[in-house]
Formats: structure tokens, sequence, C-alpha cells
């Protein structure tokens, strides 16, 4: 079986990491007929799509650049700023594999059988935060009037915000994506007609505590997704560097993978080789990692130079944040 740990430890770039992965699995797959494999490889080659081939994200970049402006008119009174990230080649990788491990669980438990590779795929489809841009805001306690709580205020513009997002964007190139959580409506501050296409983590957080609001575009100049998340700063906070930070919703989604013991070993490969990619990417020791412009003491002090694990920011306009740095042409 080929992983992606086989590539990490020549002093390779990343790009160039994905381009031997991807060349080696897909032929391996081709001998052996396996399907899961080539779905793999088309994922993969999307991923080095984009980093090989760059130049639509300025255009993008650039096309959320104006609704910046437009908040910056609108919202005189607000600070906030716009990031923007291309999922790390671990995360995406973790995340692909992950996927299959949960979906084949899952329907395993219920059905005590094997879902086609067809079936998986539908289940699994296209992964829509390769791209993701978030917009934070925050309201300087300076313009709050009297008797004015924060933190509804903030919301209030938040959802406010979040209403005029789709409309503006589909007037730059993007398409909506319907993108709800199963089973759980939205708050009743997002305009009715675009419940269906956001994922209200703030009516709904994580049992973790995490907040935000989650959209999904198709770009359809670059043909490709990208997910937008909308917080407010203490949402950021919580999320960033509280109980509900990156490093420990990974560390979940680890256990959620870890899963097999209802899942008889040797009974479906796919399963079991996306579990064993997954597993050999949780043991992984990034300070013996030989990847160009990246650098680990540990697993929690790493100098990632090239989007290997923390993900590579796309914006070229990152210093931008409303209040510290007015300019915007």
């Amino acid at each position: 079986m080929i992983t992606l740990n086989d590539y990490l430890y020549s002093g390779d770039t990343v790009l160039k990491i994905l381009q031997r992965y991807h060349n080696d699995l897909k032929e391996d797959a081709k001998k052996t007929q396996n399907g899961m494999d080539m779905i793999h490889c088309n994922f993969l080659l999307q991923l080095m799509e984009l980093l090989e081939h760059n130049d639509f994200l300025t255009s993008q970049s650039q096309r959320l650049r104006e609704f910046y402006k437009y908040m910056s008119s609108e919202y005189p009174f607000l600070a906030f700023t716009f990031k923007g990230r291309i999922k790390s080649l671990i995360r995406a990788e973790q995340k692909f594999n992950g996927n299959i491990v949960e979906h084949v669980y899952d329907y395993y438990e219920k059905n005590t059988s094997f879902p086609s590779i067809t079936e998986l795929k539908q289940q699994i489809g296209p992964i829509r935060d390769l791209i993701a841009y978030r917009i934070v805001i925050s309201m300087p306690v300076c313009h709050l009037k009297d008797g004015e709580k924060r933190e509804e205020i903030e919301l209030k513009y938040l959802y406010e915000i979040a209403n005029a997002l789709p409309g503006f964007l589909e007037e730059k190139g993007f398409t909506s994506e319907i993108y709800g959580i199963p089973g759980k409506e939205p708050s009743e501050m997002i305009t009715e007609s675009l419940r269906p296409y956001y994922r209200d983590y703030i009516k709904n957080p994580s049992p973790y505590g995490y907040k935000s609001l989650h959209i999904t575009f198709y770009d359809n100049q670059s043909r490709s997704y990208l997910e937008v998340q909308m917080r407010t700063k203490q949402m950021d906070d919580y999320a960033e560097i509280g109980p509900a930070h990156h490093l420990g919703y990974e560390k979940r989604q680890d256990k959620e993978r870890s899963r097999r013991d209802a899942v008889p070993s040797g009974e479906c490969t796919y399963f079991d080789e996306a579990y064993e990619r997954g597993m050999l990417l949780q043991g992984l020791d990034l300070a013996k990692v030989d990847v160009n412009m990246f650098g680990a003491v540990n697993n929690q002090l790493v100098n990632d130079g090239c989007g290997l694990y923390r993900g590579r920011l796309i914006l070229p306009y990152e210093h931008l944040s409303r209040f510290q740095n007015d300019i915007i042409d």
C-alpha cells in the first residue's frame, strides 16, 4: 500500500511530494484495479492544481476583496478582518481518508455490509473547504450606545452580513451551494430563502462550544469550491485559542477516525487502507519530517513555511484589518 508518509522524508517541496504520491498511487491503482485509490488520485490532483496553477486565487481573492470594501462602506463603525487559506496537504489527506473511515463504519454498523465504491463516492462527495475564507467582526466598545450589549449588537450585524454575502458574491461569479446541517434549522435572523445554504453553528453550536456561520460557494471562473466562515471575535478566540481550538478539534476528529472495532479487519480493502493511512498520519513525528521550508521541534512547535501542516495563506491583502489599516485600494 502506498501512503503519504512514504514521501515526507526526502526533502522535496510540497508540490513535488504531491506529484510523486499521485503518480505512484495512480500506477498502483491501475495494477490492482482499486477504484477507491483512483478516486483518491483525483482528489490529490485537485489539491495539486490548487498549488500548481494558482493564478485564479488572485482573481478569486480580489473579488472577495470587493466584499471587504462593501463592508468598509456599509459598516464604518465595525472592526473586522478577512483571512484565507488552502488546506494543508497533511490535513487534506487526513480528511479524505477520515471521511472513508467514518462513512464505511457508520454504514457497516447500520447494515452489517459495506457500501459499494459508487455509493461511498456519493456519500463523501467533493471536499468543499480546500479553499476557505474567514470573516471576523468586532464592535469597538467606543461605538456602543448606552444600554447596548456588545454580543447582541455583533450578532445582529453578523447575520446582516451573512444575508448580504450570497447575493453579492453571485454577482461576482460565485454560486451558493446547499449546505445546511441535516435536521437543524439556522437562525430566523437568516433570510428564509438563504437558510438552506448556511450551516449555523451559532444557533447549533458543537458539543465543544464551537460557533460560526459556514457557507459554501462554487467559483464558476476557477471551477473550484470554497467555504466562507463568519464569526465574531469572541467566537474566533474561542475557536482558535479556547476550548474549541483547531488542535483540539483535530484530536477529536482523529479519535473519530480511529474507530474500527465494529469492522472486521481484511473484509473491506478500501476501509482498511484508509484507516491505516489515517493512523500513520496521526502517528507522524513532525520533527523528523524533511520537507522544503518546513521545520518542527515537536508536534506542537511547528514552523510551516510551505503549507504542509497548517495550510497556506492565500490572500494578497492579508494585512488588511479594519482600524488597523484603512487603505483598501
